[in-house]
Formats: structure tokens, C-alpha cells, sequence
């Protein structure tokens, strides 16, 4: 009787541990100033924190209902009409997650199949090839320019009569690219002619810079192929809380809610709660101060980086600088890491987790800047040292 090489299944083999959350560990071994991995050092929304507790005292501590908790999908569902002018059934449209992470495994493992192909712009976040994988699909990978908008001949080739799905990050995380309603005009395009659908992350949607946030759904012919990501833990800090949402329409829906009641059942129920609260009750200015709070803190980040050698590019969304350091050393992206963090005392991520070739990020390193302005300010003084 033959034995299989290995124990584990062959769809894990590329995989590798997340390189964002060992470059925590890097940072905790080391105490250095944590801008690897992006979570907030401030607190939630006094609202948020005061309404979680109100409703674990009011034994709000059972099962939600699996696909969200009414209130809930009620508020996403007003928020959207609010914020975008969509028009969302709350009951048939809205599935709330446990992140925005299990949002697009689920989506995409209801609606992709075997063989299929995904459509990845690259650099990425790093869980968007696995979750191709693991449906058994074959991501196929475009550079974006180096500004990081679309790269349109580029993405043209990419589509093929095998192209299933397409995965759009905006406002994009490691670059910062806030895709424009041109941009997302060709995407739609070839969605269109190709019978393809569109996952979107839109998890930094509030967190933006003198730029519009579009939802590719709200686009013309996108309503019925589209697939919106997102969720509350970037808009009201709360990256812990682990809620996420989805948008699409009702026949993908019903499959995107049974694969993820097989996943996790559903997200916490106290929580829930309370990041409806946080959608009823915050009004504008609170998203217009959250967007001016992070500019601040981008421009800070922004300037002790440049001042210190690096290259890089203000970002026009999201919460991340994506820096050049070839200036200042030759070693490659994961030494030169690993040594900012040891010896420089601040911790970044190795530009190579976000390509499917790692050569092309291998002068490159992401900073996070969802940190509070004295964090920002010492790091800066911190990476002073390499100027």
C-alpha cells in the first residue's frame, strides 16, 4: 500500500506563517515601536466600548442570528444608502462576518470553483493568493504602475475565458492608491464582457485623503457581479472585535452565507451590537475627523521617512506608507527588516510578502501609521539615526 509523501494537504505547501504578524513578534522580542502590523495604539470610540458592555450586561452573549444580527444589517444597510446611495435589502444583501479576513475566504470559496482564475493586482495584502488557492482556483497576478493605479493594458491581458473573479483593494493596502471612477470604469468593463465577478476590500473606505472613495459596485453593470468587503474594525478601531461585512447581491448572497455558517457560525453577538450603535450614532464629523487624524499622522510618518533616506509616496487612502530603502542599505527586504527592528528600534514588514515574485519588493518595506502622533514622532526620531 502506497503512502502519501506527505501528511498535510498540498494546498498548504505554498503558504507561508503571515509574515505582517511574525514581524509583531520581531517587534515584541526586540520592545521596538510597533509599525508592522496595522492596529491601532489609541482607544475605540467612548460610544462603541460603552455600548459592548451595555450589551454583554444585557446577556447579549448567545449565537446572533448566523448570517448578522438584525440591527446590525439594518444600520449597514442604512449606511450605504447614506454614504454611497446604494440600495441594500438588509435581509437578502448583508452577511456580517468574523473580519473582513473570513469575508473574502467565504465569498470566494461560495463562488469560485476549481480551475477558475483570479484576477490579483500586485503588491496585495498577503491573504488574497491563499484564499484563490484554497478554492482550487489559479490567482493570476498584474503589477499595478509604480504609483499603484491600474495598469490597463496590463489587467486586459490578465482576463481570460477561464477568469472567474477579479480581487480590488481601495483604498489599497500596501500602496495607499485610491482607484478612481475611471479606473474602476475599465475594471467593470472587463467584468462585464467576461462574465467575471469582482471582490472588492473596501475595509479602509473612511480612511482617505482629499480623494473619493467609490464603490465598484455602485458602477455601472457592477451592482449584480460585485462582492463588497468591508467591515468596522479600521473605522472604529476596534481590529480585536473582529467584524466584518458583506454586500452582494441575493443569489450570491444565499451561497456566501452557508459557507460561512460552516466556517465560524457567525461573528460576536455583543459586538455586533455595539458597531451598530457606533453606525447609528456617530455622525459625519466623526469620519471627517477620523480622515484628518490620519493625514496628520500620514504626513508625520511621511516626513520622518524621507528626512531619514527613504523613498516613498504620500498615500491618498488606507493607513500604510510603502517605502523604498535601497538608499540606505543593500540587504535584502527581510534582513534589512528584521535589522530596523534590532538595532533601530522600529518594525516594518518585508516588501516581498506583497508580490507573487518576491525579487520586486526586495528594496522595499511597509510602515504603518495607525498609531498615535507621540508613537509616530519617536519612531521618526528613532529612523533620524540613518540620515
Amino acid at each position: 500500500m502506497s503512502q502519501r509523501p506527505s501528511r498535510t494537504a498540498l494546498r498548504t505547501h505554498t503558504f507561508t506563517e503571515s509574515v505582517i504578524r511574525e514581524m509583531t513578534r520581531v517587534a515584541n522580542e526586540h520592545q521596538a515601536l510597533n509599525l508592522a502590523q496595522g492596529f491601532p495604539d489609541f482607544p475605540a470610540p467612548e460610544i462603541l466600548k460603552q455600548a459592548a458592555v451595555e450589551a454583554i450586561r444585557a446577556d447579549v452573549n448567545q449565537y446572533a442570528i448566523t448570517w448578522g444580527a438584525p440591527r446590525l444589517r439594518a444600520a449597514l444597510a442604512e449606511k450605504y444608502r447614506r454614504f454611497y446611495g446604494m440600495s441594500v435589502d438588509s435581509e437578502r444583501e448583508i452577511t456580517v462576518t468574523c473580519g473582513a479576513t473570513e469575508a473574502m475566504a467565504s465569498a470566494m470559496l461560495a463562488l469560485i470553483d476549481p480551475g477558475d482564475e483570479v484576477v490579483i493586482m500586485e503588491p496585495f495584502y498577503e491573504n488574497y493568493g491563499p484564499d484563490a488557492i484554497l478554492c482550487g482556483a489559479s490567482p493570476v497576478f498584474i503589477p499595478v504602475c509604480e504609483d499603484g493605479s491600474l495598469d490597463v493594458a496590463g489587467v486586459e491581458l490578465a482576463f481570460s475565458s477561464r477568469t472567474r473573479g477579479i480581487i480590488l483593494n481601495t483604498p489599497n493596502n500596501p500602496t495607499g492608491h485610491v482607484f478612481s471612477r475611471e479606473e474602476l470604469g475599465v475594471i467593470a468593463r472587463l467584468c462585464c464582457e467576461h462574465d467575471a465577478l469582482a471582490f472588492t476590500d473596501e475595509i479602509y473606505e473612511h480612511i482617505i485623503y482629499g480623494h473619493e472613495h467609490v464603490p465598484l459596485a455602485t458602477i455601472e453593470g457592477m451592482r449584480e457581479r460585485t462582492v463588497t468587503v468591508s467591515g468596522l474594525s479600521k473605522t472604529f478601531s476596534v481590529t480585536g472585535w473582529r467584524v466584518g461585512t458583506i454586500v452582494a447581491p441575493g443569489d450570491l448572497t444565499d451561497a456566501i452565507r452557508k459557507t460561512h455558517d460552516f466556517l465560524t457560525v457567525g461573528a460576536p453577538a455583543p459586538l455586533q451590537e455595539a458597531c451598530a450603535v457606533g453606525l447609528e450614532q456617530l455622525e459625519d464629523d466623526y469620519y471627517e475627523q477620523l480622515a484628518s487624524d490620519y493625514r496628520r499622522r500620514r504626513d508625520v510618518l511621511f516626513d520622518g521617512l524621507t528626512a531619514a533616506g527613504f523613498e516613498c509616496r504620500r498615500p491618498d487612502g488606507s493607513y500604510y506608507l510603502l517605502a523604498d530603502f535601497s538608499r540606505i542599505s543593500d540587504l535584502p527586504d527581510d534582513e534589512f527588516a528584521v535589522w530596523l527592528t534590532r538595532e533601530v528600534g522600529v518594525a516594518s514588514v518585508p516588501g516581498s510578502s506583497f508580490y507573487s515574485d518576491p525579487a520586486r519588493g526586495r528594496s522595499q518595506i511597509r510602515f504603518a501609521f495607525c498609531k498615535t502622533i507621540g508613537t509616530l514622532e519617536a519612531a521618526a526620531e528613532r529612523l533620524s539615526s540613518l540620515g
